[in-house]
């Protein structure tokens, strides 16, 4: 990334809702809609596209606030996150984000504690080719800002859907609307986003799913 875009994108993260302390017990009532989904461990969606739900217990708040913004805007095109995040009030918004940012909070293992592996050649010079590091941090588990997310650990199905929505055009169902995005995977064919999320998702990290009893 460039020094242009990445000034383009730190501004555009000043602007993205915030989420505090206080938000969490309320989130904590609200999160019933979203249980269903990611408070089952290894939950599969089906449409419009087969991949494991991302696991957002212990995401960093701002960006679940931002990303929930972006579904409520028709910027990020998903028939049932668009339905649920059209419902939601900025407040609603912020209250689940603080939630799930402290929710696998207590029961996350020191990253610095697991070894994580290192890439193949290949998947390295992709990696730096995308310059992902430049925001997502050296070990994509501490981003240079709380509006991007932690991509450590997570479902490598997820991240290759996710990266591959930002190609998608025209598409009322797909698609995520970013232009930091949309300009960095343009680079890379579907084979070699599919190996970097493959390596992302192997690394340790914080995220997690934590079920809820009825679920265990």
């Amino acid at each position: 990334m460039n020094n242009k875009a990445l000034l383009l994108a730190l501004a555009l993260a000043a602007t993205a809702p915030l989420a505090t302390a206080q938000d969490v017990a309320a989130g904590q009532k609200k999160a019933a809609m979203c249980i269903g989904c990611h408070g089952i461990p290894g939950y599969q969606a089906s449409f419009p596209e087969v991949h494991r739900v991302p696991m957002i217990a212990g995401q960093n708040a701002k960006y679940i606030a931002s990303a929930l913004t972006a579904y409520k805007k028709g910027e990020r095109r998903h028939p049932s996150m668009r339905g649920l995040a059209g419902s939601l009030s900025d407040a609603d918004i912020a209250d689940l984000s603080a939630f799930y940012e402290q929710q696998g909070a207590s029961a996350v293992k020191p990253v610095a504690a697991r070894t994580a592996p290192a890439p193949q050649p290949e998947v390295a010079a992709l990696l730096t080719k995308g310059a992902c590091a430049s925001c997502h941090g050296t070990d994509y588990n501490k981003p240079i800002d709380p509006s991007y997310p932690k991509i450590a650990g997570q479902h490598a199905d997820y991240l290759y859907v996710a990266l591959k929505s930002y190609k998608t055009d025209g598409n009322p169902a797909l698609g995520r609307a970013n232009g930091i995005m949309a300009g960095q995977v343009k680079n890379f064919t579907l084979a070699e986003l599919k190996a970097m999320a493959r390596h992302i998702g192997s690394l340790p990290g914080d995220l997690k799913t934590v079920p809820e009893s009825r679920f265990r």
